[in-house]
């Protein structure tokens, strides 16, 4: 008889339960979320284990890759089905849930989801650290103004990050009380601006030495911060069947409720990574806007500006480079910026 492993995975501690192919609970306990304690437990079990699941989560990767270096077939399952699944039962336990995950695994009712490369998390740490190096220079930046705005002294509208310390350290240094309170600050964002243009040169040298996002930085407004960011997200092309389903993926596609006479679809679903989607929303608006080169998707982009409005034929645009984007990652082709002929 077949026995099937739920977790329920939390920080430092996760409850286990394993049932058969009847859903009778054959073990349950609590353990250290630590890969050796879990694989250590199910091996001393009496039966041989035919699969271990657990939902999706910060310690995910950890366990999933530990646990197979261990020899257990292992599934991650979408949280959000697992969730709903487990939102039937009356008392929400740590072992409860474990038992609820253990009883999806047997039945089937789950999708899997994709676990990353190594490799792919490493360009998504470092994607992530500029992004908040970024916003914390925005926001040092911000409170600087907002404090000599006390004091009278207002800055222009624009001022580039680059230039800011040059334009506002002689201020805050005539004042003895600005200087004082705020050189500390000035200071402090000084050092994180200048670890943010440190990082922005590592995520443009990894894009640049990269053959996949040269390849992709080949279509217009498509720069290195989104080739680099679409590829980390994507890790490996042959997981979508098909190349529409990537938009849908991201949330690009519109949501729909249909039931019976009613049929309302509604805004994108914004499901997935929000980093992709807001980094491909972007490229399409730098290809709509700033670009100067011309292309079938540009010209198709600025139809539906005239017609649907800039918001509206960004997302579209956004969409089509989503699929344009891994199309030409799987088959390994350049970008054409007009159709060949003969082509459908």
């Amino acid at each position: 008889m077949e026995y099937f492993t739920g977790l329920d995975v939390s920080l430092r501690s996760c409850a286990l339960c394993i049932v058969d192919a009847r859903g009778r609970v054959a073990f349950e306990r609590e353990l250290a979320c630590e890969v050796d304690e879990i694989a250590e437990t199910l091996k001393s079990f009496a039966h041989p284990i035919a699969r271990i699941g657990f939902e999706a989560g910060t310690m995910s990767q950890h366990l999933y890759y530990g646990l197979k270096n261990n020899g257990f077939d292992v599934v991650c399952m979408e949280a959000r089905q697992v969730s709903a699944a487990l939102s039937a039962m009356r008392n929400k336990t740590d072992k409860n849930d474990a038992r609820g995950i253990a009883h999806i695994l047997r039945t089937g009712w789950f999708s899997p989801v994709h676990m990353k490369s190594r490799e792919s998390h490493g360009s998504r740490a470092l994607l992530s650290c500029r992004k908040a190096l970024l916003n914390k220079t925005i926001d040092l930046a911000n409170e600087v103004r907002g404090l000599l705005k006390i004091f009278g002294l207002r800055l222009p509208k624009t001022v580039q990050h680059g230039s800011f310390d040059g334009i506002v350290r002689p201020l805050i240094e005539a004042d003895e009380v600005l200087a004082h309170a705020m050189l500390p600050l000035l200071d402090a964002r000084l050092e994180i601006y200048r670890q943010f243009l440190d990082l922005d040169r590592r995520v443009k040298h990894a894009a640049r030495n990269d053959n996949v996002c040269l390849r992709m930085m080949t279509v217009p407004g498509v720069g290195p911060i989104a080739a680099l960011t679409f590829k980390a997200a994507i890790d490996d092309p042959a997981r979508f069947k098909s190349s529409r389903t990537v938009a849908a993926h991201f949330g690009l596609t519109p949501r729909r409720y249909q039931s019976g006479e009613h049929d309302n679809p509604g805004r994108i679903s914004r499901a997935g990574d929000r980093d992709v989607r807001a980094t491909l929303y972007a490229a399409a608006n730098a290809l709509l806007m700033r670009t100067m080169a011309g292309s079938q998707i540009k010209s198709w982009g600025m139809r539906l500006v005239r017609t649907k409005g800039r918001r509206r034929a960004v997302v579209a645009v956004a969409r089509k480079l989503a699929v344009l984007l891994h199309r030409m990652w799987a088959d390994g082709t350049e970008f054409r910026p007009v159709k060949a002929e003969g082509t459908a």
